[in-house]
């Protein structure tokens, strides 16, 4: 309810992922609760959802539906999380606004006339207008952080390799040999760190290692997280 009435404002939601209801049921009847859950989270756009379209901004991908969850999206169920909305990015994703042809421009919950950053835009406004608690954008060159930053947020850009790339939907950096050097990373959105910090947690587990054998095995190291804080 929440997430319409955000997305009626500032035009930050693009898809609502069906079969979440479903999903809660399936949580309430498992005995093993996971790091996330009952959370909802809020997924970007290029990011695959079965039976969801991952339209990257680009009129060309409206007819692909994808077949299978990414692994990201896979984690996170795992962990008990409810992905319920997809958001949405600029047009290719290399943009620091959030505007496309398909879906339009999505505006800046603290000020109308300002946008809300990108590329991770909708991630950025849903949040910040209360209509998610913990969302999934990806960074390549401030995507994560530049919304975060416009929109009053926490976000991370995880180191690269961390977290699980695949089934993600192609930007214009993916054929950029710009991206070679500097990795895109999926990551966090939420109003605080500790928010940041548990989805980390749970989405840097076995299932992950599992699903995506690429990535090194490392757990979340509560001790380096702590160390961090400013005395």
């Amino acid at each position: 309810g929440e997430a319409l009435e955000v997305t009626r404002e500032v035009n930050c939601v693009v898809d609502f992922i069906h079969g979440c209801e479903d999903q809660l049921q399936k949580l309430k009847k498992q005995k093993e609760k996971g790091l996330l859950y009952g959370i909802p989270v809020s997924i970007k756009d290029h990011i695959n959802c079965k039976g969801h379209v991952s339209s990257a901004g680009m009129v060309k991908f409206l007819g692909q539906v994808k077949e299978e969850d990414s692994v990201v999206v896979q984690v996170l169920k795992s962990q008990g999380a409810i992905p319920f909305v997809k958001t949405n990015i600029p047009q290719t994703m290399i943009n620091y606004d959030c505007s496309n042809l398909i879906f339009g421009q999505t505006l800046n919950p603290l000020n109308h006339q300002k946008s809300p950053g990108g590329s991770s835009g909708g991630e950025g406004a849903l949040i910040a207008g209360g209509g998610s608690i913990l969302g999934i954008g990806s960074d390549v060159a401030g995507s994560i952080r530049l919304p975060s930053s416009f929109c009053g947020l926490c976000g991370l850009k995880p180191t690269g390799n961390r977290i699980s790339n695949y089934e993600t939907a192609p930007s214009a950096a993916s054929d950029n040999t710009f991206v070679l050097a500097v990795t895109g990373m999926l990551g966090p959105m939420a109003r605080d760190v500790d928010s940041l910090a548990l989805c980390m947690k749970a989405l840097l587990c076995e299932e992950m290692f599992r699903l995506d054998p690429t990535l090194p095995p490392l757990p979340f190291d509560e001790e380096v997280r702590l160390r961090g804080n400013p005395m």
